[in-house]
């Protein structure tokens, strides 16, 4: 596996969960960071990886320090 394909599914992985703990739904934080559902679905399964701004939304969305999403990605 690739970094670059290692680093968009930590970080999907990390969004499920932080958007899980909270209770949203897809579609609910895909409102709240001004998104798309399916982009939301996208970088939850990896299958995009995020440019800085939409991480900045994401975490403004789920309410969380944006390093959160980033934790257990290669540096």
């Amino acid at each position: 596996m690739r970094a670059n394909e290692h680093d968009a599914l930590m970080f999907g992985r990390n969004l499920c969960l932080a958007r899980q703990r909270r209770g949203l739904s897809g579609e609910r934080l895909a409102e709240r960071a001004g998104m798309s559902r399916d982009g939301v679905y996208k970088l939850e399964m990896g299958l995009r990886s995020p440019r800085l701004a939409t991480i900045l939304a994401l975490a403004g969305g789920l309410g969380i320090d944006p390093c959160e999403l980033l934790r257990g990605l290669r540096p």
